[in-house]
């Protein structure tokens, strides 16, 4: 039996599978996400949508749906689904299905009446191309099958209204046709792998509404351009295979294309399974460089989320060459960056305060992972540079204190930290001064850096600074962050101490290296655990501190201000299980373990197969944001083969 299985009492009551969506990418930035029954619930959802490197390497809606027909007798059947303006559905498809699994590939199983039709979706690697294949299981009289391809040609984040300045050529193609609307978009192919009869009936579908943007508070209906639809015959135990892409392709070829691409997948036959597939599809590889997405549907390249989510998304799933690919080109845009102060078009945040923190620690996974003698073999030469860049004041928002060894950074205008939601033009969290995991990450940077540099003749006395630097800012971190209540300030700035329990400490107590002996680290985690800890990973914020707001609902200024106020990240279960373990050794994997399965049942919730980006903070803690996010799938990856090696051991 497959491990993610939906039965037809589920997928035929919208309520329920209307909240579930699934997401294929293609490992070079596009996508193609929707519902289970197909039926598309934000704008953001399509069956192709690819970025266009000439309008700024932003997501573009290409192909919207694929609306499949059974005809029989004359009579047709539609099996899509549609909401329109109002909350009506039309045609209501999902009363023919009857099942839908995601073991290898995404297949959907309808009846009507006497014909049993499957239909599975596939991306080719590294293409611009979605393929589709049909299988009519059983019939008892001549199938017809009729499809309707839905356009938009738009930005993701946009929507399409009825014009006429569309373009209405249709293109002759080996069984099918070419179209594109609008001068600068690609030319989108629509082939089969036999032939397909063309009938030209174009039309305006008006109103379809998108209920996702509806209760995000953002605009929610467009239109969308039909501009005919194609008709293929088809026998019991006969398969046909539908292709859309950006470039014309040999029919032949598809039947051969489809099956070798199947050979590759990673059955998701289990929790561990299902997220390895998923941190795959956030690999981006362009040229000779290759990048992390930081999630889907609406993600980008971010520096902070690539080296926060490079060792889980690779490491993890002994993916070794991808990390130090995927390292290479991250650091390559870091090192531009600290000898030039140019910034990188494609990696967003470079220039960000924490970001060389966070390459160290990425390269220290690295080191315990893969051996430190590999890790000194390549990364010794950027780790010395990030640690002197950061000690000679080479950051421009990056400050040491000569006589503490405690660094500072300036957020009072822009976010600094990951909490970077920001309200009219200011942070919503300003987070300012000597923040706590600024300085814990700088602490395990610099001990780290001593650990790589050992037996180094030629570094010895840089070694022996480096360690000094730490062991000078150890006893300040300790007075100016642990506070008598047992817990660490989130920052302090000046005379003032910010009192608000966040998770950030848990990063402070996660790490390989930490000022804090074991009593303390103790008296942090318990903090964490008894006002943080959900089932869903930490909360930005205590319930008890000001301003909670765990619901990540409303207007899009509501959303930004509760983002970092109170919904849980999962990501942040990485460095808890690390702190957890430090503490209690053994006798804490168990509970760790029972921890982890809360994240379990999420492979069947939301984006199945994913973590969403975050999740309420009180239960039923329902996952919002982007439906699947980077640095949290990467994480739990991570905790979980932590505690897999910390078991063995």
């Amino acid at each position: 039996m497959s491990y993610l299985k939906f039965d037809k009492n589920l997928l035929i009551n919208l309520d329920q599978s209307l909240t579930k969506e699934m997401l294929r990418t293609n490992q070079a930035g596009a996508y193609h996400c929707t519902t289970l029954v197909g039926c598309n619930t934000r704008k953001q959802h399509g069956l192709l949508v690819i970025p266009i490197e000439e309008m700024g390497n932003r997501q573009h809606v290409l192909l919207s749906t694929l609306d499949e027909t059974v005809i029989q007798h004359g009579a047709p059947f539609r099996l899509s689904i549609h909401r329109y303006r109002g909350g009506a559905i039309s045609p209501a498809g999902h009363k023919y299905i009857r099942e839908f699994d995601c073991e290898d590939v995404p297949r959907m199983t309808y009846r009507v009446g006497g014909v049993i039709l499957t239909k599975e979706k596939i991306f080719i690697s590294q293409e611009n191309r979605i393929l589709i294949r049909y299988t009519l299981v059983e019939a008892h009289s001549a199938t017809t099958l009729r499809f309707n391809p839905f356009l938009a040609f738009r930005e993701v984040n946009e929507l399409c209204v009825a014009n006429n300045a569309i373009n209405r050529e249709i293109i002759p193609v080996p069984n099918g046709i070419a179209t594109c609307l609008y001068k600068g978009f690609p030319t989108l192919y629509m082939q089969f792998n036999r032939k397909a009869t063309w009938v030209d009936d174009p039309n305006w579908y008006n109103g379809i509404e998108y209920v996702k943007d509806l209760e995000r508070g953002v605009p929610y209906c467009e239109d969308l351009w039909v501009p005919g639809y194609f008709e293929v015959p088809i026998k019991k135990g006969e398969s046909l295979i539908f292709s859309a892409g950006v470039s014309e392709v040999s029919p032949r070829s598809l039947t051969k294309m489809y099956d070798a691409e199947i050979a590759s997948r990673t059955p998701r036959t289990s929790f561990f399974n299902c997220l390895k597939n998923s941190a795959k599809q956030f690999y981006i590889r362009k040229d000779d460089n290759m990048y992390v997405i930081s999630g889907f549907p609406w993600g980008v390249v971010l520096a902070r989320n690539t080296f926060m989510a490079v060792p889980g998304l690779t490491l993890a799933i002994d993916h070794r060459a991808d990390y130090e690919a995927i390292m290479k080109t991250a650091l390559k845009a870091l090192t531009r960056f600290a000898d030039t102060g140019e910034t990188s078009e494609r990696i967003k945040g470079i220039e960000l305060p924490d970001i060389p923190l966070w390459a160290m620690w990425a390269i220290q996974q690295y080191a315990k992972t893969v051996g430190v003698d590999a890790a000194r073999e390549l990364y010794l030469e950027p780790v010395t540079q990030i640690v002197d860049y950061v000690l000679r004041g080479g950051h421009p928002n990056l400050f040491v204190d000569a006589e503490t060894g405690l660094i500072s950074t300036d957020g009072h205008l822009k976010p600094a930290s990951w909490m970077n939601s920001v309200l009219n033009g200011e942070p919503v969290v300003k987070r300012t001064g000597r923040l706590v995991e600024f300085n814990a990450l700088w602490y395990n940077a610099l001990m780290f850096a001593a650990d790589l540099a050992e037996g180094k003749k030629d570094l010895a006395g840089r070694r022996e600074a480096w360690l000094a630097e730490a062991e000078k800012m150890r006893k300040p971190f300790v007075d100016t962050f642990l506070n008598e209540s047992g817990y660490l300030y989130d920052y302090v700035d000046g005379y003032f101490a910010e009192p608000s329990v966040r998770p950030n400490m848990a990063i402070a107590i996660g790490l390989d290296y930490s000022p804090l002996d074991r009593r303390q680290r103790k008296s942090v985690l318990d903090v964490v655990t008894r006002e943080l800890l959900t089932p869903k990973g930490l909360r930005t914020l205590s319930p008890k501190s000001y301003g909670y707001r765990p619901n990540y609902l409303g207007s899009p200024e509501e959303r930004e201000f509760a983002m970092h106020n109170g919904p849980s990240r999962p990501w942040l279960m990485g460095f808890y299980a690390d702190a957890y373990l430090k503490v209690f050794g053994m006798s804490g994997v168990g509970y760790i373990d029972r921890m982890l399965i809360g994240f379990e049942d999420e492979m069947s919730q939301g984006c199945i197969g994913s973590l969403s980006q975050l999740y309420d903070g009180n239960p039923p803690y329902t996952g919002r944001g982007a439906v699947s996010h980077a640095t949290n799938v990467a994480e739990v990856l991570r905790a979980v083969r932590s505690l897999k090696r910390f078991d063995n051991n």
